[in-house]
């Protein structure tokens, strides 16, 4: 695949640090609740991923409300994979022990399942007690399902790198856009699989609503739909590695997540869309400490001018985003399905994210959620630390990118309102909306 360059001076934060991280990928152990209870039987090993399982098995990272939710899909299907839970702390094994397992509320119904997942804790430090296993036996991961938390997805995916290979898939299901996608996710491969052994790179764009109601026990309050596609290929072989169409079939068919394969542009164009979504509305609902439809329920009032301003900023950086040549190849092969020229597909999409369009799909989105509390606001309420970076950080870091031309000097992209939102979320700010249009607007 072809890459666009980037200079050293245009690398983002978080593959800087990754890249300055020079140590080797580490060996990890694989604990399960053997480990941390010497009561427990090991009779259940069968349970545990071996060589003969690999191809088959789906590990999922991280186990909050979407880890939850694909395990529950996925395991409800028949032939049922194997799932191998993986979560982020020792002590989470030990609560499994005493817990039903995973729980999940749907349209009134409770869904319940222990016995169809295996749990394990990935760390380097090898347990004391119980069988000493290494994370896949140490062979290299097939399917895997990057759930945690956005700032965690590439770090705990990077320590991976003794287990992955161009024979692992890798479906990222964070809110924002991924950080694969060209340019910078073709360096970061480059740099860290530099025999061009790299991972397939998937993504998944959620619309399901999801709120945690305990460990491992979680509310599926707005049943929508999922979109899974490629980000990158490993593109060394003649053919995909079968894992990419295992994993891709395997979360388009789990029951009731109600997903479907789309192409690489759309996949794009559907995450783009989203973080617009995510961050106008998220934030807002964090400051204003209110549901999601309080944001809308005055087209013409203070708040509305306030997700005005955000969607301009916004449109312009997606739309000079669009016209990069760093996006080329992305949209080059949506062009060579449809028969449709680059310029045309340019000037659809530049329509498309104009603050008016973008607007209209807001407000249209908003009714649908309108019901609903942002992950943003959760996590506000909860003292924990938000995803604030990987919405609105993500377009101030991106309009950094596109405004340097040759020269290094920096061109006009405006997201000053962003700006001021990152750090009014950061700050823990709790605002009414006409102290919101003070700090956004003046």
């Amino acid at each position: 695949m072809a890459a666009y360059s980037t200079q050293a001076s245009h690398q983002p934060a978080w593959l800087q640090s990754l890249l300055d991280n020079t140590r080797p990928a580490p060996k990890l152990y694989a604990w399960s609740p053997e480990n941390v209870d010497s009561s427990i039987s090991g009779n259940d090993n069968s349970k545990h991923s071996n060589s003969d399982d690999l191809d088959r098995r789906i590990f999922i990272l991280g186990v909050g409300n979407l880890g939850r939710l694909y395990a529950s899909c996925l395991s409800m299907q028949s032939p049922r994979p194997p799932i191998t839970l993986v979560v982020h702390r020792k002590e989470l094994l030990s609560q499994w022990i005493q817990s039903p397992g995973l729980e999940i509320t749907r349209l009134g119904k409770l869904y319940s399942g222990k016995d169809e997942f295996q749990i394990e804790w990935w760390t380097e430090q090898a347990p004391t007690q119980g069988p000493v296993r290494e994370v896949a036996q140490a062979s290299k991961i097939r399917n895997l399902i990057i759930a945690t938390k956005a700032a965690a997805a590439m770090p705990e995916t990077d320590k991976l790198r003794r287990y992955l290979d161009s024979t692992s898939s890798l479906a990222f299901l964070q809110n924002g856009m991924s950080k694969l996608w060209p340019p910078h996710g073709q360096e970061y491969i480059a740099k860290r699989y530099p025999d061009n052994s790299g991972p397939n790179i998937l993504a998944c764009v959620t619309n399901h609503g999801v709120l945690s109601e305990g460990p491992f026990k979680s509310l599926h309050a707005s049943p929508a739909d999922t979109a899974i596609g490629p980000v990158l290929l490993n593109d060394n072989t003649p053919y995909p590695a079968p894992s990419v169409a295992y994993l891709t079939e395997a979360i388009a068919t789990a029951p009731d997540l109600n997903a479907r394969s789309v192409t690489r542009a759309e996949l794009w164009v559907s995450q783009l869309q989203k973080l617009v979504v995510n961050s106008s509305i998220n934030p807002l609902t964090a400051i204003l400490r209110c549901k999601n439809g309080v944001l809308f329920e005055n087209p013409n009032g203070v708040i509305a001018k306030v997700i005005d301003r955000l969607l301009y900023e916004s449109g312009a950086v997606l739309q000079t985003l669009i016209n990069h040549p760093s996006s080329a190849q992305i949209l080059t092969d949506s062009t060579e399905i449809e028969g449709q020229s680059l310029d045309v597909l340019r000037e659809e999409l530049t329509l498309r994210f104009s603050q008016p369009q973008l607007r209209t799909m807001l407000y249209k989105i908003g009714q649908i959620v309108k019901d609903n509390t942002s992950s943003m606001l959760q996590d506000a309420r909860a003292g924990k630390s938000t995803e604030i970076r990987d919405f609105n950080g993500w377009l101030v870091e991106t309009a950094g990118f596109l405004g340097k031309n040759s020269s290094g000097q920096q061109s006009d992209l405006d997201v000053s309102c962003h700006r001021a939102l990152i750090a009014l979320v950061e700050s823990g700010a709790v605002l009414d909306e006409s102290e919101l249009a003070k700090q956004l607007l003046s």
